[in-house]
């Protein structure tokens, strides 16, 4: 297939709070985009401020995808992303329009840009229970330190409150003798026309946009949205509830700690995520980095991007 066959894709990277829903924002409309979120958490309706979703008004501008598809109790996984992002691609292409892939999963992001190919593997719901029966006495850091043990590669990018990943995991090891990278077969060139851009901002000031961001969700009521979440019967042990902001005000609620310490945990562990997200997106070869520490260098920075863009593609942006 020649580069001229391939179907275009516009990837948006970086971690959280460094400002990739304005950006994308602003070249899917600029370019006749549409954005597909590649946001493992956004999926779920209901859940809103903790996820940063965009405003209303900011997803009437472009078309959106995955976005609000499922149910909190709901599953959802990397291979469900990956085949309906993959079809998404297609369909925009086909409309001649650019999709613009937006998002800060990093698993996600790479499962789509370069086809990981996910091997089915045996199942043992008895192993499962016994894992989870480990978690809740000896703790999740116990567990986690068991992957670790054994497949270091997974334990570096899963969280030890990602417990449901964790556990799955360990069920493919102990089940096969093969590790889940093991499993992960990743192409070495995109099957896409693909251009990735990636954005950072000095450590000191991401850290103090992300605690700005925690302070502004629980102005806007992300209390309230983790309470009428539990109330609609939403269990706390659901993958969807282990979500950064919704997990550490689950014990508030419980009235087990006090709010200061839930907003402390939320600002110290969406940082711990924001640096293990730069660490797997550092290792991508493909992207073109854009460093917006400097709000006054802003506009040219966003003028080199669409140079770029429009010189990859041969598109004119709309005027």
């Amino acid at each position: 297939m020649t580069l001229q066959e391939k179907e275009k894709l516009v990837v948006i990277i970086g971690p959280t709070a460094v400002g990739k829903t304005a950006l994308s924002l602003e070249l899917a409309e600029e370019f006749d985009g549409e954005i597909i979120s590649g946001d493992s958490m956004q999926v779920y309706r209901g859940m809103d401020i903790g996820t940063a979703k965009a405003e209303p008004h900011e997803l009437a501008r472009v078309p959106h995808h995955l976005i609000d598809i499922i149910s909190p109790a709901e599953e959802y996984s990397v291979a469900i992303f990956q085949d309906s992002a993959t079809r998404l691609i297609t369909e925009i292409n086909q409309r001649g329009r650019l999709p613009f892939l937006v998002g800060g999963t990093g698993l996600y992001i790479e499962a789509v840009t370069h086809r990981f190919q996910f091997a089915e593997s045996a199942h043992d719901q008895e192993l499962r229970e016994r894992l989870q029966r480990l978690a809740d006495t000896e703790g999740v850091e116990a567990l986690h330190a068991r992957l670790a043990a054994v497949d270091p590669i997974t334990a570096e990018r899963l969280h030890p409150n990602d417990v449901r990943r964790v556990i799955r995991a360990l069920e493919i090891y102990e089940t096969t003798g093969y590790t889940m990278a093991d499993y992960q077969h990743r192409a070495k060139q995109s099957p896409y026309d693909l251009l990735m851009i990636g954005l950072t901002m000095e450590r000191g000031l991401l850290y103090e946009r992300i605690n700005q961001r925690v302070d502004q969700m629980i102005e806007a009521g992300l209390v309230e949205e983790v309470r009428s979440l539990l109330d609609q019967g939403y269990d706390a042990s659901l993958v969807s509830m282990q979500g950064l902001g919704y997990k550490e005000l689950i014990p508030y609620l419980y009235g087990e700690i006090t709010l200061e310490k839930a907003i402390n945990d939320i600002k110290q562990r969406t940082r711990h995520f924001a640096k293990r997200q730069l660490s797997w997106f550092r290792r991508m070869e493909e992207v073109h980095w854009f460093d917006l520490t400097d709000p006054a260098s802003r506009p040219k920075t966003l003028q080199s991007i669409k140079q770029i863009l429009a010189g990859k593609f041969q598109q004119l942006p709309n005027i």
